[in-house]
């Protein structure tokens, strides 16, 4: 009998010295080091990390288009031609406090070859733009701004004509790098706001805008293209801006807009604007491939365009390009 007394209350002492385990709470000590808390765990000591701050925001976007036609015997006519455009655009965002700076580089080229004509390989797309803004916030959506804005081109440019009573064609140089170079500077007021979908609005005025017009090709120089005295490589022109942007706007799913306006007026003549207008529509049909409908408008009464006639007139510039292809965003 005693031995079952005996069982009974070791059972008993063991029971409740599991419970007691159970309802033990571990509690970590606490340490104290140059004024920072951690929690210690045993020998471990539990360190929460702080979140990063990430101030800046860099990304860009690549696309290639390649479009070839080969004819051999080829009974209804035509003749072999290949096309290729390519262009890059990167960023380089920066936000910190009430402080924020945009920077945007967009770089493109593209060229057209046909067989049979005295000039295969001709330019068909070519221009550089580089524009940066730096803010300080005066309200929850204005902002007093600074911009820097520059646009070229890369490569020669030239005008295909065929004299009259001539099979042959000839060409004309009436571009080339810096020649001509468009550098603008301006302070203003700009308002931005980004919305929910993650869309973005900028309108920038601003009263006090430097605009210089550079030719450094001394034969264009020469001949006063693009506005410059004759003989110099820049001309100077003081003014006003108003330079308007939309991003990432969603017109449909998968199907974004992007465009800028850009207008400038000399107080010497207001009133006469300076219009630079571009415009991206980009269908995106995966990560990899999509498709971007391209479109400038230029405007400047001081450039004057070369006609087939051999005359010389202002006029509006138009560029549009449908591309398809490979397009990779990093």
């Amino acid at each position: 009998m005693s031995k079952h007394f005996l069982f009974t209350g070791i059972l008993i002492v063991l029971l409740s010295l599991s419970s007691i385990a159970q309802d033990r709470k571990i509690i970590p000590d606490t340490v104290l080091i140059n004024g920072d808390t951690l929690l210690m765990l045993g020998d471990s000591i539990i360190i929460e990390e702080p979140v990063k701050e990430i101030f800046w925001k860099t990304g860009g976007n690549y696309n290639l288009n390649i479009q070839q036609v080969t004819l051999s015997n080829w009974a209804a006519g035509g003749s072999s031609t290949f096309a290729l455009n390519s262009g890059v655009t990167m960023f380089a965002n920066y936000k910190k406090d009430s402080k924020v700076w945009d920077t945007q580089l967009t770089v493109n080229l593209g060229f057209n070859r046909q067989g049979g004509r005295d000039f295969e390989t001709r330019k068909t797309n070519d221009n550089f733009v580089f524009v940066s803004n730096y803010g300080r916030q005066l309200s929850n959506l204005m902002y007093l701004t600074t911009q820097l804005d520059a646009r070229t081109q890369l490569l020669p440019g030239y005008k295909y004509s065929k004299p009259a009573g001539s099979e042959n064609e000839i060409r004309t140089k009436i571009s080339d790098l810096l020649s001509p170079g468009y550098l603008q500077s301006s302070t203003g007021l700009n308002l931005r706001k980004t919305y929910e979908d993650k869309s973005k609005l900028s309108v920038i005025l601003s009263p006090f805008t430097g605009r210089f017009t550079i030719v450094m090709d001394d034969s264009l120089s020469n001949a006063g293209a693009f506005g410059v005295v004759p003989g110099e490589n820049v001309r100077a022109e003081a003014g006003m801006s108003l330079a308007v942007g939309v991003a990432d706007y969603i017109l449909m799913e998968n199907v974004t807009w992007k465009a800028d306006l850009n207008l400038f007026s000399n107080y010497e003549r207001f009133g006469n604007m300076v219009v630079n207008f571009n415009s991206i529509i980009r269908l995106k049909v995966n990560k990899f491939i999509s498709t971007r409908i391209e479109t400038a408008v230029i405007y400047d009464e001081e450039v004057y365009i070369r006609q087939d006639d051999g005359t010389s007139k202002q006029a509006v510039q138009l560029q549009n390009l449908i591309n398809f292809g490979i397009s990779l965003d990093f």
